[in-house]
């Protein structure tokens, strides 16, 4: 069965902390009449640190849509190796053995994607499936697991490699004063995910269901306006409740698959805000310590979009992994208002034991984060 291993996540050296962010907001909208609340908002948040692709001084001016996308594309090339090249490392794979790339990222546009340079450059070989994600936003992560999944449990033995580009500080607009693209500008931050779904062998999540749920009517509650300066990021109301609507396509999911979703063992689940991970224990009768991992992703970088639920499993595996058989959920949300979703058993020696895997690579390893089947079908 496929088995999502550790990831590598990469975050840029520029920072700006919560403080930092609200007397910004303060400076630069001193006359808006909304300001009471967009401070409030961002202080809601629970973020108290972003990581940011440039100085906080560039961050803030628009040169324009095309030189930020020129910019998008020269990061990309430059901060995606390293992080692909550890992500291998971890499952105990070269870029030869890699079957397809899944490449996620809704903050710059290529055409051809990154996965043509990727493969030209970094040792993939030239019959690598590619399959770039660009409209699925901060559920784009779950998704790449699903159809990783897909992939190796239709291609047995195949292997897949996620990468997750997201560098939401480009899409800063100065001059959009809306409410939700105000917060947006206290909420996101930049970062680089990378990791490998095994066909066989791996140490993590053996994946063995996973589904997909969309809201009826929710396409503009969260969504892109693409104009003339780039994408202005649009967010409802109504967002801050879609929990409701959401937990019970979980609910069902595990279901189908005999087991609770509020009886996990541990949960991967992408961070919009800490009201979202709020109202999902809520609803699914889990605490709060549930959640810990997406919780401390949000405090430490902000919402980083598809790399979320990377980042929230690289720091499962960094406490240690749970018992081998351990059950949990991963999960991401995002436009449409959609849910991507995966059922899984942890797999492999402990994570922090130090013993060779199958794959003859260690699972023990330093800090990953650098600075600078058919849905319904079991597998």
């Amino acid at each position: 069965m496929p088995v999502l291993c550790r990831p590598a996540v990469a975050v840029p050296e520029h920072t700006i902390t919560r403080r930092e962010t609200l007397d910004l907001a303060r400076r630069l909208h001193a006359g808006h009449e909304q300001l009471p609340l967009v401070l409030r908002l961002i202080e809601n948040t629970g973020v108290a640190k972003r990581h940011l692709v440039q100085p906080i001084e560039a961050t803030l001016a628009h040169p324009g849509f095309e030189a930020r996308n020129a910019l998008y594309e020269r990061e990309a090339k430059a901060r995606v190796p390293a992080v692909v090249e550890e992500a291998l490392a971890h499952a105990g794979l070269e870029a030869r053995d890699v079957d397809l790339i899944v490449y996620v990222s809704c903050t710059g546009f290529m055409m051809p994607s990154l996965t043509a340079w990727m493969i030209n450059t970094l040792g993939f070989r030239s019959d690598t499936r590619q399959l770039p994600i660009a409209q699925l936003g901060c559920a784009a992560g779950g998704a790449a697991v699903n159809r990783a999944h897909d992939f190796c449990t239709a291609y047995p033995g195949a292997n897949a490699l996620i990468v997750a580009c997201e560098f939401c500080s480009l899409c800063y607009q100065p001059t959009d004063l809306t409410v939700g693209n105000l917060l947006s500008n206290g909420l996101f931050g930049d970062a680089v995910a990378a990791a490998v779904v095994r066909g066989s062998g791996g140490v993590g999540i053996r994946l063995e269901r996973n589904g997909s749920h969309l809201v009826p009517d929710s396409e503009d509650w969260i969504a892109y306006k693409v104009r003339e300066t780039g994408f202005h990021f649009v967010l409802d109301k109504r967002v801050p409740g879609t929990m409701e609507q959401l937990a019970p396509a979980l609910v069902d999911l595990a279901a189908l698959h005999g087991q609770d979703a509020g009886r996990q063992d541990f949960y991967l689940v992408h961070a919009g805000g800490p009201r979202i991970l709020d109202d999902l224990g809520s609803q699914l009768g889990v605490p709060a310590e549930a959640f810990r991992h997406s919780r401390a992703t949000l405090t430490e970088y902000g919402n980083i979009a598809s790399g979320v639920v990377l980042d929230a499993l690289r720091r499962l595996f960094e406490e240690g992994g749970p018992a081998a058989g351990a059950t949990g959920l991963l999960a991401g949300f995002g436009p449409g208002i959609t849910a991507e979703i995966s059922l899984g058993r942890w797999t492999g020696v402990p994570a922090h034991s130090g013993v060779p895997d199958q794959t003859g690579a260690s699972t023990h390893t330093g800090a990953s984060t650098h600075t600078g089947v058919p849905a319904g079908v079991a597998s």
